[in-house]
């Protein structure tokens, strides 16, 4: 990337780089929220008392995630918006998180296969980028990389537990993979944004990633007992801000107070 004269402001590769490395982190902060928020309805909902703190302790740390991923994005960004900003006062086409994270809890056994997939991919995208060449970046990956691990355990022991249960657990459990699964398209597919951030040896390849999630998402489906979907297609692409119509009733709801009353502090 060549340098920018003195007074003539960042190079024109650098804007581009700059641009694509706000999408990306806004991209893991959204998909954070998100799934934090659609967590965060099972307070007080949950089948049992344990599962419902475990749930909440979930949704806080995606919350955190997501707060520090946003703080970031605002900075990259420089347009003064702060996460508060990005959370509560954008609408849905502007939100690029994952469409998977975005999709209503369900029963039990849907919001555990949605939160299974997403576990999975968070893995390997925050294993990653720990090693990114983004020092700011690679030091919030590292930190949620060790609250995905305890998620994961959490996700994929459920899944085995309602897969390999009984009958009804595992109908309910097979059907929501089947309605899930064409939304993991998105996971690993790379656009200009993902290749810009690449190519700066900020984010990793999604082959490699890919692959590994894969082959871990196979070895659980076995303990589980459960085969795995075939590939369908996938109209959607929240990375792009195409949403299904569920993101915006989340927001709605996300953001009605702040929306109400602006500004607004405890």
């Amino acid at each position: 990337m060549s340098a920018a004269a003195p007074g003539s402001g960042p190079a024109p590769g650098e804007r581009a780089l700059r641009a694509a490395l706000f999408r990306y982190v806004l991209r893991l902060g959204d998909t954070s929220l998100v799934l934090g928020q659609r967590l965060g309805e099972w307070i007080g909902h949950a089948p049992a008392l344990e599962e419902d703190l475990a749930l909440a302790n979930l949704a806080l740390d995606l919350i955190g995630q997501a707060r520090l991923l946003l703080t970031y994005a605002g900075e990259i960004e420089a347009e003064g918006r702060d996460e508060d900003a990005l959370a509560y006062l954008r609408d849905a086409p502007e939100f690029l998180n994952l469409t998977l994270a975005e999709q209503p809890n369900g029963d039990f056994a849907h919001t555990i296969v949605r939160q299974w997939l997403l576990d999975a991919w968070q893995l390997e995208v925050y294993e990653a980028l720990s090693a990114s060449a983004d020092t700011r970046l690679a030091a919030i990956a590292a930190k949620a990389q060790k609250e995905t691990r305890y998620h994961y355990r959490f996700s994929s022991g459920w899944l085995i537990r309602l897969g390999d249960g009984t009958a009804e657990s595992r109908g309910r459990t097979q059907q929501a993979l089947d309605s899930l699964w064409r939304f993991t398209e998105e996971l690993f597919s790379a656009d200009e944004v993902d290749e810009r951030v690449i190519a700066a040896g900020i984010a990793p390849a999604p082959g490699p990633a890919a692959e590994r999630w894969r082959q871990q998402t196979d070895r659980d489906l076995r303990a589980a007992t459960l085969p795995r979907p075939s590939a369908q297609p996938h109209p959607w692409y929240g990375k792009r801000g195409v949403h299904t119509e569920h993101l915006g009733h989340l927001l709605a709801e996300m953001q009605h107070l702040q929306r109400t009353y602006p500004g607004v502090h405890w």
